[in-house]
């Protein structure tokens, strides 16, 4: 559901852009407190994974296909405010280097693929795990959370159509289309997010943040009550720390790479859920060039004429890099943070 230029009049774009900033911004600050030596690592893989199965387009009906979102599920695994990292990452990389999203649409595609889809998918999430703890239950959240965000995703994009779009539109029809197809996609986006979540669960459990705190207490009954101890096992893997987990993030960066470099020559190649709906609704034609449409890695290499595996292993490899670097950014911050609030305290301590 990438938004192409000209799609939207200046104000919205430029207005979209600012709210994608600030959140940007927001959720930098944010990720400190999610971001560790374990987890920026596989912050970093999130992003990757997200690029490279979003490039899996499956068929959801006659002559349209869809692809992975990716908020809910980035949100799942690394939480909600380093996720929108992670989407700003991939939209990015795929805005700069492979045209696919309207560059003036930028902050528009960060504000629905981005902000949209981690509120509502971890809104969700949250809502259904509270009070739950298992494998199952997670699981079954995940499916449910990817599957509502996709189509909320796809009614925010006809609000601010129907506010600041270049086309005139029915609202009601177009909200109804949009919201029929993309409820299809979200399907497909439940299962991926359930089926990737619950791989990660089954290997390494504490490399999922929404899983953190929902594991039921191991309880030792006493002569004096019921004591509540929280398993060892549980916090084993942290304390393995960037050493141990890193046989899974170099299984995942596999796993990323065939999809990128060979499931994606398998992709649907109907136009998704946003271009069928464009197309039915007359609004399709408003698209105009993108900047870099000529560029050789242009919808995955079709203009430079690239195999999209390569285009897609060259993808992996950029985000991965773009992702490090945020990552990095942001425990940088992190630690000046805890450096300043140590000398703060260190001042006061001798002045006392």
């Amino acid at each position: 559901m990438h938004v192409p230029d000209g799609f939207f009049t200046a104000a919205v774009s430029i207005s979209a852009g600012a709210v994608a900033a600030a959140g940007t911004a927001v959720c930098l600050r944010g990720a400190r407190r999610e971001l560790d030596d374990r987890t920026a690592p596989m912050a970093g893989l999130v992003a990757a994974f997200v690029f490279a199965v979003q490039m899996l387009n499956f068929p959801v009906a006659a002559g349209t296909s869809g692809h992975l979102l990716g908020g809910a599920l980035a949100a799942i695994l690394v939480g909600p405010y380093t996720a929108v990292l992670c989407m700003a990452v991939v939209l990015l990389v795929q805005g700069f280097f492979f045209a696919d999203g309207g560059l003036t649409a930028l902050g528009v595609n960060i504000t629905l693929m981005g902000l949209v889809t981690v509120l509502v998918g971890w809104g969700v999430f949250r809502l259904i795990t509270r009070g739950l703890n298992g494998r199952a239950a997670i699981t079954a959240a995940s499916f449910v959370a990817a599957l509502v965000s996709v189509p909320a995703s796809a009614l925010a994009f006809t609000l601010l159509f129907w506010v600041g779009g270049t086309a005139p539109i029915e609202i009601g029809t177009v909200a109804a289309a949009m919201g029929g197809v993309h409820a299809l996609i979200g399907i497909g986006e439940g299962l991926i997010t359930a089926v990737t979540v619950a791989t990660v669960l089954a290997a390494r459990p504490d490399l999922v943040y929404g899983a953190r705190g929902l594991a039921a207490p191991l309880v030792l009954r006493g002569a004096d009550g019921d004591v509540a101890v929280v398993p060892e096992r549980a916090e084993a893997p942290a304390a393995r720390g960037v050493r141990g987990v890193r046989p899974f993030l170099l299984a995942g960066v596999g796993v990323t790479l065939v999809l990128a470099g060979v499931v994606s020559f398998f992709a649907s190649g109907d136009p998704d859920g946003l271009e069928k709906v464009g197309e039915d609704q007359g609004f399709l034609a408003q698209a105009t060039d993108h900047a870099f449409g000529e560029w050789a890695l242009a919808d995955y290499g079709d203009v430079g004429g690239i195999p999209v595996g390569v285009t897609g292993v060259v993808g992996v490899g950029i985000t991965l890099i773009v992702a490090g670097a945020v990552g990095r950014a942001a425990r940088r911050r992190d630690r000046e943070a805890v450096q300043e609030s140590g000398q703060k305290s260190g001042r006061e301590d001798a002045t006392v």
